[in-house]
């Protein structure tokens, strides 16, 4: 079921209660990080071609302990590069280091975590299963619901997420900038 844009639209799918946590700006932000760190996990895809021995894919970075390491240094890096900048941007909420840190830490996890739940729908079809336990559990794990690269329900369910998200969006607008209707 799961190509880049089954992994983006998990993502999205997710970051739903973004929209009942924080407010505009803040939430499109953290939806934002989501969505693109959704497809972090399959970076074992680019890695094997330096590493052909020794990654392979759904390998390590398919693991929740791979994610939850990774998140807690790329959000990191995230607190450092976008402390100003999302400042600006989310101009009703005002971040310290701490809160940002947690903030994208979370996002992260939530994109991380929702990429490996989705592999686990659908990856014994074209290529190995994943083991989202390791090192704790080594056994692999699998649904199996639905075949790797089905694309019209990869794109009908990010059509879906993305349109979910605009509907959460424009309710998130204050009332006086919604677009009403001629009654």
């Amino acid at each position: 079921m799961v190509d880049v844009m089954g992994h983006i639209a998990f993502g999205l799918l997710f970051a739903v209660p973004a929209w009942f946590l924080w407010s505009g700006r803040a939430s499109a932000a953290f939806v934002g990080m989501a969505a693109v760190t959704a497809i972090l996990p399959d970076m074992d895809v680019w890695l094997s071609k330096f590493f052909p021995n020794s990654v392979h894919h759904h390998g390590v970075t398919h693991t929740v302990v791979f994610v939850v390491l990774g998140g807690l240094v790329l959000a990191g890096i995230v607190t450092v590069l976008l402390r100003g900048p999302i400042d600006d941007w989310v101009e009703s909420k005002r971040f310290d280091t701490w809160s940002l840190y947690g903030f994208s830490l979370t996002a992260i996890l939530v994109g991380g975590l929702s990429h490996i739940f989705a592999d686990l729908l659908s990856a014994p079809d074209i290529s190995t299963p994943i083991e989202p336990f390791w090192p704790f559990f080594d056994k692999w794990w699998s649904v199996d619901l639905v075949w790797y690269n089905a694309r019209w329900i990869n794109l009908g369910f990010l059509t879906v997420m993305v349109l979910v998200h605009l509907g959460l969006a424009y309710y998130a607008l204050p009332a006086n900038h919604r677009f009403r209707l001629a009654s």
